[in-house]
């Protein structure tokens, strides 16, 4: 068991909480209120960051202290929406939000991981009648292997797994977010992620 914080009550924060939660985690979730994230990370050994990719940066930095020494699963992403407000643009275009984040806090371990697919998928990948992808992204290998676990236990079998590298391999999974509003265009809210097949 592990003691997990989301950060986020949406519908990608919900999901997650409500998925690792079944999988018999202590799980705490906390809102925008910046007294209420900075308790509900306190304790945590894990904190998904489930916020608004346009604003986390901001949220995060203000937990620097309570974050200090805890493994920060971010999984959001940061855009510019169009005018019917689907993604349209980078935030952080030449960066990511994840080095941001990593920048922002040296004492954190940051794994970007679970933001290249439409959020269902993130805690029943089996959903899907093709083979999912997930990928990994980040500086520290004990981080990583734990959010292999979770991922696991959020029901990612292990060949659909890709580590990546290092944080700044996150520019390139962020950056598939802008495939995202052209297929709910074309397609709806149909639940999708990405797949390499070789």
């Amino acid at each position: 068991m592990t003691t997990i914080s989301v950060l986020g009550r949406g519908r990608v924060g919900g999901a997650l909480a409500d998925a690792l939660t079944r999988a018999g985690h202590e799980v705490t979730t906390a809102g925008s209120a910046p007294g209420a994230a900075a308790a509900a990370v306190r304790n945590a050994r894990v904190v998904v960051n489930a916020t608004p990719g346009d604003s986390s940066l901001e949220r995060l930095t203000a937990l620097r202290d309570d974050l200090r020494d805890t493994i920060l699963v971010d999984v959001s992403n940061a855009t510019l929406d169009d005018a019917d407000g689907l993604p349209g643009d980078l935030l952080y275009p030449g960066s990511s939000l994840a080095e941001r984040l990593q920048e922002a806090l040296p004492r954190t371990r940051v794994v970007k991981t679970l933001n290249t697919m439409l959020y269902p998928v993130m805690t029943a990948p089996a959903m899907l009648t093709g083979t999912p992808s997930v990928f990994l992204s980040g500086e520290d290998p004990e981080a990583k292997r734990t959010v292999r676990d979770l991922l696991a236990d959020l029901g990612w079998q292990k060949e659909w797994i890709t580590d990546l590298g290092g944080i700044r391999t996150a520019r390139a999974t962020e950056a598939a977010i802008l495939f995202v509003p052209h297929l709910i265009r074309t397609r709806g809210f149909t639940p999708f992620a990405l797949s390499v097949t070789v």
